[in-house]
């Protein structure tokens, strides 16, 4: 079995994603922002999930667990999913700290990002983007930037199956308990992604709907968008994405 982390597990689509891997026999961790949120994953720490606690609006914070994650067993597999949907957390939660995790930790055998069909809505500018919190940021952007991350991990790392996932617009705390798509379906797919047997879980590169490959932003697959968001980010964090 797989040993995977989930990040923002403490509710909606983590928290599903990390249930249903636990209920598969899979070693979970599971992460939460703070030690209170923590205490909203006792009953899954109880089934045998380890806890990661790290506030993803702190960079510091996520260089701690990265380091944390490097010194513990070797992770089959990422799923990025913690996200914010407004306010000033959105780019560094939804953008960089996925980013540095990918950087500094181990390369696990896949990679799963969440991403959304807002990043349709999103605009491949770079200039004038506030990485660091200070001000709001656009949520369609940040989803427009994390999936296409998603596809230059994928060029960069051959060996390792990266890929994004639009869970749809679930009733979930984010999501808003009115939306119409299936929570259940929500999370499947990116459960499927990183630890599916079957050939097409095992592609990379790939913007994933209810386990069906879609097309994406045009942007997303342009290496030059690629390689100058990698650069920004570089020099934002002072890491580099090798």
């Amino acid at each position: 079995m797989s040993r995977i982390l989930v990040t923002g597990s403490a509710d909606g689509l983590g928290r599903a994603a990390a249930d249903a891997l636990l209920s598969q026999g899979h070693q979970v961790v599971v992460h939460a922002r703070n030690r209170q949120r923590g205490h909203d994953l006792a009953d899954l720490v109880a089934r045998g999930a380890e806890l990661a606690v790290a506030d993803f609006t702190e960079r510091d914070a996520v260089r701690r667990m990265a380091a944390e994650l490097g010194n513990a067993a070797p992770l089959d597999a990422v799923i990025h999913n913690a996200g914010v949907w407004s306010g000033p957390a959105v780019m560094p939660v939804n953008v960089v700290a996925p980013y540095l995790l990918t950087a500094l930790t181990p390369t696990p055998r896949r990679l799963v990002y969440l991403s959304s069909g807002s990043h349709f809505s999103g605009s491949p500018v770079l200039e004038g983007v506030d990485w660091t919190g200070l001000s709001p940021g656009s949520y369609a952007d940040s989803k427009l930037f994390v999936t296409a991350l998603a596809a230059a991990v994928a060029g960069l790392r051959p060996g390792t199956p990266s890929n994004a996932v639009d869970p749809g617009w679930v009733p979930t705390k984010m999501g808003g308990p009115g939306a119409p798509d299936d929570l259940e379906l929500g999370h499947r797919t990116q459960a499927w992604l990183a630890t599916g047997d079957d050939p097409e879980a095992m592609t990379t590169g790939g913007y994933w709907y209810h386990q069906q490959r879609q097309q994406t932003h045009p942007a997303v697959h342009d290496e030059a968008f690629q390689d100058r968001l990698l650069q920004v980010l570089a020099e934002e964090t002072g890491v580099e994405l090798s």
